[in-house]
């Protein structure tokens, strides 16, 4: 489960002063009111930016591993929050996502380019869309990165929604929210479960 570390480095700073190692959680979300088994779980890595290192906990009466994820970093994705906003930045600004794909990923072929861009398009604008809708008046009407930085006086704006729109977190998609991209095995197995009963007549049709 990811959990919010509140910060107000860049993910630079962040990997020079290993803040990582002050990461700390108080409380177990799983048992917020009672004493459990809540532990340090060491830390894993992110490969972007270089050195870069994420700080787990691990609560042994729920069986769940907490991650406390930086605010300068995207969620569910490479790299961070600012270098994703200046992507749909470059998007907003171009004549297309194929234009803008072209400019941010010119390394990769452009098909790959342009799923790479859209991925990070498509779940920002969710998220903007999100909290413009759950927070009226409080980031204008309009759910683009150019429009949000304007009522915010801000150049970060996505870590500054991060912060504003905290309690939201669980249900907003990547790179904003936590919310996982995949449904459970629980979930899909219920989708898939067949209903019991006795088989549907067959079909005549040819």
């Amino acid at each position: 489960m990811q959990l919010r570390h509140e910060t107000r480095l860049t993910s630079e700073e962040y990997v020079t002063q290993e803040a990582w190692r002050q990461a700390s959680l108080n409380r177990c979300p799983c048992h917020p009111k009672v004493c459990c088994r809540l532990t340090r779980h060491g830390s894993y890595s992110r490969s972007e930016p270089p050195g870069m290192r994420v700080s787990r906990w691990y609560c042994r009466d729920a069986h769940v591993t907490f991650s406390l994820l930086p605010d300068c970093l995207a969620a569910r994705l490479g790299g961070s929050l600012d270098e994703a906003e200046q992507i749909v930045l470059e998007v907003e600004r171009s004549r297309s996502l194929e234009a803008a794909a072209a400019v941010v990923r010119p390394d990769i072929e452009l098909p790959g380019a342009m799923r790479w861009v859209r991925r990070r398009v498509l779940g920002v604008r969710a998220a903007l869309l999100a909290l413009v809708t759950l927070m009226p008046g409080r980031f204008g009407m309009v759910a683009q990165v150019s429009a949000v930085r304007s009522v915010l006086g801000s150049e970060r704006a996505l870590v500054a929604l991060r912060e504003i729109g905290a309690s939201h977190l669980p249900n907003l998609v990547r790179p904003v929210g936590f919310r996982p991209h995949r449904r459970s095995l629980a979930e899909r197995g219920r989708r898939l479960q067949h209903r019991t009963g006795p088989d549907p007549p067959a079909s005549t049709s040819y």
